[in-house]
């Protein structure tokens, strides 16, 4: 499909998630005028965001892939309420190439990257030969279609230890391990190949060099299908847990002007290494000198409200004036960083470790009203 075709206007938008991302998508679309349709399981029938759509759809059962994960479902339920584009949010099947052909193919806007797009950015390997090929600076590592216990071992021997093995398709800590030495390599393989497969259905590892103490940065990025792709500034997220982002912090307080503009370049060389069109982040890993590229997500982040707190910049009315084929609003030299921004994310870390929630427990929130408002909380209660 040329993209004239796959990104035009619409009227009536379908969310295809749940919760905090499906109310904030809700929002903005309301505001700029669109008629909004919502989707849930069994076991959502209550939530915000049912309330919150013009319309809302029952998919299915409460396990996920038997409603947000069914593909077919979904596209059924769109035509079925006349949407006529279709916002993935994160998580489920934002990420999935899969279903952004579906929405191609049954002439819905996906309003995010093409499929080849995230294909090509999708795969861990895939991404740093495209990378390798752009002139991007990586960790030294392989990320070869070899993948017998020799090659990887010889890889791993050439690189030098301590290297981290990673799952190619993984995320969020998944299948991944830190090997100090040759003696620990062939049981981490194992493991991480065991556990990649449980959780991706693909076993493939890449390994690289670890870097010790690093700090990680990634950037937001945005594209349209004229051509025209910015950078919004960094995000440091390096506090984590067990490899999950546990602090945001936008802009990164350990970057100074000229490191920011080379972090950021750096980010937009990628995305055009792909012609990227849609919100995307291209997060990179520092020594404290140097910055390499990891991995690009192609889609929305959790963490996306501190980027729009300091630049001032809606970035789901940006996804969807670039789904409906306009140009990007700024040019590269009009965006401006104002202020600082950062985000919690509050967990109970393990059931043996529970935090404690005082006598009642969190009973109500009070929150400011404004653009930065983007707590994860239902404010349909008001007491």
């Amino acid at each position: 499909m040329d993209r004239p075709k796959q990104y035009r206007r619409f009227r009536t938008l379908l969310i295809a998630n749940r919760g905090e991302i499906a109310c904030r998508v809700i929002r903005t679309a309301r505001a700029m005028g669109l008629r909004t349709v919502a989707v849930y399981s069994e076991a959502d029938r209550d939530a915000m965001h049912v309330a919150m759509a013009d319309e809302a759809i029952l998919l299915g059962p409460a396990r996920a892939r038997d409603s947000y994960l069914n593909i077919a479902r979904v596209i059924e339920v769109a035509r079925e309420s006349g949407a006529e584009a279709v916002h993935p949010g994160y998580g489920f099947l934002s990420e999935s190439a899969e279903f952004a052909q579906a929405c191609a193919d049954a002439g819905l806007v996906f309003v995010g990257p093409t499929a080849e797009m995230i294909t090509a950015m999708g795969s861990k390997s895939g991404s740093k030969m495209l990378m390798e090929k752009a002139g991007v600076p990586l960790v030294p590592g392989y990320h070869g279609e070899a993948q017998d216990e020799a090659t990887l071992r010889k890889a791993a021997d050439k690189i030098g230890f301590p290297v981290l093995v990673k799952a190619s398709a993984g995320g969020g800590g998944r299948g991944m391990r830190i090997v100090r030495s040759a003696s620990e390599l062939a049981a981490a393989i194992v493991s991480a190949k065991r556990e990649a497969k449980a959780a991706f259905g693909d076993d493939r590892m890449l390994i690289e060099k670890f870097v010790e103490n690093p700090r990680h940065i990634e950037v937001q990025i945005i594209g349209d299908s004229h051509g025209n792709l910015l950078s919004l500034f960094e995000r440091e997220c390096t506090l984590q847990r067990r490899h999950q982002k546990v602090i945001e912090e936008a802009p990164s307080p350990t970057l100074d002007a000229i490191k920011r503009e080379a972090v950021c370049a750096a980010a937009r060389k990628a995305a055009a290494a792909v012609n990227y069109v849609g919100a995307g982040t291209i997060e990179f890993v520092s020594n404290g000198r140097d910055v390499f590229f990891i991995e690009m997500n192609t889609r929305l982040q959790v963490e996306h409200p501190v980027t729009e707190l300091i630049t001032g910049i809606d970035l789901v009315e940006w996804q969807l004036r670039v789904a409906f084929g306009e140009k990007l609003p700024l040019a590269q030299d009009q965006i401006r960083l104002n202020g600082h921004a950062i985000e919690a994310r509050i967990e109970r870390p393990a059931h043996r470790c529970r935090l404690s929630r005082g006598r009642h427990g969190l009973t109500a929130l009070r929150r400011h009203a404004g653009q930065g408002d983007c707590v994860g909380a239902d404010p349909r209660r008001r007491d």
